[in-house]
């Protein structure tokens, strides 16, 4: 989804600005175009990443309506943690931390799809139109690693403002949950897991641009 919002986007932006879809887009427009598509995947995917957190990071559950003080998990699905989230917290709940999580995905969105361009042109050779394999593993590695490197200190605070459930409320907003988190742990709090997510993101993001542009030409040859 996120590479076909993206793609759309730049096809779109050049049609308008230079008359035909077949222009190499700018950097300015593929810039746009990753911004637009963190903006749209924030908003299919927040009511996910809430639920993802939550299940995460719950701890044993006391039923005060029974005798019964057995610890049990609060939440006994997904799906029943969505609901339980939309329930105690209404429609609201599913989206809180989204103004984090927007922010996250937009500039990151936007570095990330730029990097890779940049580094794709840089390493095709001169008179090529397209990027080897070696060029587009070692570009989509580099994007993802430094997309999750810029994106990690808002993935932070976005995680801890959705695991601040009813009851506790202990951040009111982003900007708040950075203060409150970087007087309480340091600065270094907020790059928490920043080592792991690029470990993550070089090989993940290296399949993800292969496949992106096998699929891409596969479709280009096809409507040839």
């Amino acid at each position: 989804m996120e590479f076909g919002t993206a793609f759309r986007k730049c096809t779109k932006q050049k049609r308008l600005r230079y008359g035909t879809s077949d222009a190499k887009p700018s950097k300015v427009d593929i810039s746009l175009a990753g911004c637009t598509t963190g903006v749209v995947r924030v908003l299919l995917i927040s009511p996910a990443e809430i639920t993802k957190v939550r299940m995460q990071t719950q701890k044993p559950h006391h039923s005060v309506a029974t005798s019964d003080h057995s610890s049990k998990p609060k939440y006994r699905g997904s799906m029943h943690c969505l609901k339980m989230i939309a329930k105690e917290e209404g429609l609201g709940g599913l989206y809180r931390g989204c103004s984090a999580l927007l922010c996250r995905d937009c500039y990151s969105s936007a570095l990330y799809f730029l990097t890779y361009s940049v580094l794709c042109d840089w390493l095709t050779p001169a008179g090529k139109s397209k990027p080897d394999i070696l060029a587009v593993l070692v570009s989509g590695g580099c994007a993802g690693t430094l997309g999750w490197g810029v994106a990690t200190p808002m993935d932070v605070i976005k995680s801890r403002l959705q695991a601040d459930e009813l009851g506790q409320h202990k951040y009111r907003g982003p900007m708040h949950c950075a203060r409150e988190s970087v007087k309480a742990e340091g600065l270094t709090v907020l790059f928490k897991g920043l080592g792991l997510n690029c470990i993550r993101a070089f090989p993940v993001n290296m399949v993800v641009f292969v496949t992106y542009e096998a699929v891409l030409r596969l479709a280009e040859h096809l409507t040839k």
